[in-house]
């Protein structure tokens, strides 16, 4: 069976390397790509290489006017053609600049198909400046739908944390600071550089080969990936966070307390406290809404927050049998004889961290102890600060 690979990034250089590295190391491996920079054209822009060049180009029509779309409908066709050619051993899929690996590993698993591995390729020196890029993507030309309202941060950092795989380029800018800032954003991701020098296996397609032969991106290209773990990975009740560490100019601070935000006093505090890190996130407690568990996700000094779902503690027991047993495992860690799951759990990673004082900002936001005694009926009646950012 073909194997299937996810390169993506919005690194485009860094990408590019991979995949050839890929290419070359990988005997009987071609690229599938699907260029969305012409999706103004009406059509998205596919194209199969190998190492010596393209071998098919074609184009797809737009979806609903959104190139993203089209990607999701011509891709597993197309992936099921060279898997029915029976001479490949890995298809590449190297994603545009903003297509996130999530979307389309999922799409190709779905499918049936085998996604062995999801990678995604970083130039260590444009970390901090792409995670502190607040542009919209539309406005650098990286949409991939005319409803698309990301930002160039935002779709980094996820491209960057799916992936259990970073391919990093040899970067001559780029310092201490530079790796450590990447190391402490994702410190369970396995960090491969993109040319180390090691021998490819001889010729061969769809038989068995010796993995240490490969190189380390090819191993890790052909290592295996659970689509359903990577997506338990990422849900704010029980994602991997990154853990405590200070090095090298850059810190990572966990904050995790017990007691409810008060409303006002958090949404007030919003600004200075999403601007305090280059990357934030986590689950949080809102005082007026007890019951419910709420996303924190900051990136180039903007914030969004999502509902969650609810907290386990708040589901009556019968539910808990359709919680998914990674959920109930991560709530049963971390639970509280009287609030359950219920808690602040935010991390904050950022060159020259002031953690004192995004600590005691932090903290001057939750009830306090005359609030806290007061109970929950009291505290559902604080003012909703949040309904219009939640749009309740």
């Amino acid at each position: 069976m073909l194997s299937v690979v996810i390169v993506g990034g919005l690194h485009a250089d860094a990408r590019k390397a991979a995949v050839g590295q890929l290419l070359t190391d990988v005997p009987g491996s071609v690229v599938l790509h699907h260029d969305l920079a012409t999706a103004a054209a009406g059509t998205v822009v596919r194209t199969v290489r190998d190492a010596t060049g393209i071998l098919s180009a074609g184009e797809a029509p737009l979806v609903n006017d959104c190139a993203c779309c089209a990607l999701r409908e011509d891709l597993v066709p197309e992936l099921r053609r060279l898997d029915a050619a029976g001479t490949l051993r890995l298809a590449v899929v190297e994603l545009w600049d903003s297509v996130e690996p999530k979307a389309m590993a999922e799409v190709v698993a779905s499918a049936g198909l085998t996604v062995t591995g999801v990678i995604t390729a970083v130039d260590p020196a444009l970390v901090l400046p792409y995670l502190g890029n607040g542009d919209d993507l539309a406005d650098r030309g990286l949409a991939a739908a005319a409803t698309d309202q990301r930002t160039v941060a935002d779709t980094f950092a996820r491209q960057l944390e799916y992936a259990p795989v970073l391919a990093v380029l040899d970067s001559p800018e780029a310092d201490e600071e530079d790796h450590e800032l990447l190391a402490q954003l994702h410190p369970t991701a396995r960090r491969v550089p993109i040319r180390d020098g090691e021998p490819a296996d001889e010729a061969g397609t769809r038989s068995p080969v010796r993995p240490s032969a490969y190189s380390a991106l090819a191993r890790a290209a052909l290592a295996g990936f659970d689509v359903e773990s990577a997506a338990a990975a990422q849900h704010p009740a029980c994602a991997l966070l990154p853990a405590e560490a200070d090095a090298h100019g850059v810190a990572t601070l966990v904050w995790h307390r017990r007691r409810p935000f008060h409303p006002e006093r958090l949404y007030a505090a919003l600004e200075d406290i999403t601007c305090a890190a280059a990357r934030s996130r986590g689950r949080f407690w809102l005082a007026d809404k007890p019951d419910v568990l709420l996303h924190w996700d900051a990136a180039g000094g903007a914030l969004c927050v999502e509902s969650a779902g609810p907290w386990l503690a708040s589901l009556p027991d019968a539910a808990w049998d359709m919680v998914p047993p990674v959920r109930r495992a991560a709530a049963a860690t971390d639970w509280h004889p009287e609030h359950g799951d219920c808690c602040q759990h935010l991390v904050f990673t950022s060159p020259g961290l002031d953690r004192d004082g995004l600590e005691r900002l932090l903290e001057s936001c939750l009830l306090t102890d005359a609030e806290y005694a007061a109970g929950r009926a009291a505290w559902k009646q604080l003012p909703p600060a949040f309904d219009t950012l939640l749009e309740v």
